[in-house]
């Protein structure tokens, strides 16, 4: 008697039924899928916010070394230029340029110049004892980075009471680089700006 209530179950613990493997592997697969869109939508989105933060910390250390320079500089000028050359704006015309040219003394001969290179879409920098171009910052957009203004941030017409300087930057970019170019295709706009003024005003 006893025996056979043991071999019985023992029968019944040998294997699982056909409907509970189904129903495991449905729950498995179910696990599995969720656990892939999870990872993938983790991916996406740290690739959306590295984008983000890359632009815009581009950006808020282009407007920190630009600031610093200026603060500390005898003549600051705004024009238009590249690498090679540098024209200041005309007296009677906006002071509105692509380009910044910063003296720290009143040797014309010794300067920090900072232009847009519209070829690339980048935030350039050279000085008069290194030639060679250095990035400061990528991706922008707008042609026209610097202007002279007064106090009230009217744009000023002269160079000779150059108070404040306005330095904005503009970033375009697309959000997610993963994806096709295309129609739908999503973009992120960034605007970064700041007003400066020189520590010694004479």
């Amino acid at each position: 008697m006893n025996t056979n209530i043991r071999f019985s179950t023992v029968r019944r613990r040998r294997a699982f039924t056909l409907p509970e493997i189904i129903i495991v592997l449905a729950i498995f697969s179910m696990l599995s899928i969720a656990l892939v869109s999870s990872q993938l939508f983790g991916l996406r989105l740290h690739k959306v916010t590295q984008t983000k933060l890359s632009a815009t910390a581009d950006g808020r250390k282009a407007l920190n070394r630009v600031r610093e320079d200026i603060r500390e500089g005898k003549i600051v000028l705004v024009g238009n230029g590249g690498a090679s050359a540098f024209r200041p704006v005309t007296n009677g015309a906006p002071q509105i340029g692509n380009a910044l040219q910063i003296h720290p003394t009143t040797n014309l001969n010794v300067f920090t110049r900072y232009y847009l290179d519209f070829d690339e879409g980048n935030l350039m920098s050279v000085t008069s004892d290194d030639p060679e171009p250095q990035v400061i910052a990528r991706y922008i957009t707008n042609q026209f980075v610097f202007q002279a203004e007064d106090f009230q941030g009217n744009v000023l017409t002269n160079d000779e009471n150059n108070r404040v300087v306005r330095m904005i930057l503009e970033f375009y970019q697309w959000e997610y680089p993963v994806a096709d170019i295309g129609p739908g295709g999503m973009y992120d706009y960034y605007r970064l700006q700041t007003r400066v003024t020189r520590r010694l005003i004479e």
